[in-house]
């Protein structure tokens, strides 16, 4: 159990320490937030609900792009330097190290999660309940973990390049056809019919339900369980064979 909470904490303060982590995860979804609702403010009736909504899309945006980014590249760096290959010769068991990088994760988008909705909420002064602001960012924290699934995946690449071009076409085509950045109503029709089934979509849509006094849909929950174990299971396989082959 020590070596869990010291392996979790070490993995926790280096993502903080990590730049890119405050550009993709912090200061860009905020800065698209204020872009969004002070300079290309909506017409619509609502103006409340239309910054809560874009408010989830960018908590959930930020949040997605870490699981997705942070996790799979450092995996690729880690294994690149040797670090995996050491670990094999210290008392730190495999399932403990992927556990505690997940656990680092899910502090670290709670802690972006707070912060979003902090910064979003006091800028716009949005009215939300106290039960609608939990429920909606512990949907955000426990929705990301699909994302989580994919960023093992992404950690099963050999080079860090090719692990970063692949991370980043992920996140924006997710970001795009979850609707996260414009209205999927606004894009062409194959892209909409495609998006009801894709994680992001269904990601996001569970926090504007949330907002608007509506529970998750079951189907969007059953896609989102469905992907995590498809992902998980392809990274486990994709592992394994890497293993096997020494």
């Amino acid at each position: 159990m020590n070596a869990f909470i010291m392996q979790s904490r070490a993995e926790t303060i280096r993502i903080f320490r990590n730049p890119y982590y405050i550009f993709w995860s912090l200061m860009m979804p905020i800065t698209f937030y204020f872009v969004f609702t002070k300079i290309y403010a909506s017409d619509a009736g609502d103006a409340n609900l239309y910054k809560a909504h874009f408010l989830m899309s960018m908590a959930a945006f930020s949040v997605m792009g870490t699981a997705i980014m942070n996790l799979g590249i450092r995996l690729v760096e880690e294994r690149s330097h040797g670090w995996s290959l050491l670990l094999r010769v210290t008392p730190l068991s495999p399932l403990t190290y992927f556990f505690a990088k997940m656990v680092s994760q899910m502090i670290i988008q709670f802690f972006s999660i707070a912060l979003i909705f902090i910064v979003g909420g006091l800028f716009n002064s949005i009215s939300l309940s106290i039960g609608e602001w939990i429920s909606a960012g512990l949907w955000i924290l426990l929705g990301s973990i699909p994302f989580l699934a994919i960023g093992l995946l992404i950690g099963t690449m050999k080079k860090v390049d090719t692990a970063s071009g692949v991370s980043n076409l992920i996140y924006l085509t997710l970001a795009i056809t979850g609707g996260m950045w414009m209205p999927i109503d606004a894009m062409p029709s194959l892209i909409q019919e495609a998006a009801v089934w894709m994680p992001g979509y269904n990601y996001g849509s569970g926090a504007w339900q949330i907002i608007r006094g509506e529970a998750p849909e079951w189907k969007g929950i059953a896609i989102l369980i469905g992907y995590t174990f498809l992902f998980m299971l392809l990274s486990n396989y994709i592992r394994k064979s890497q293993q096997a082959m020494g």
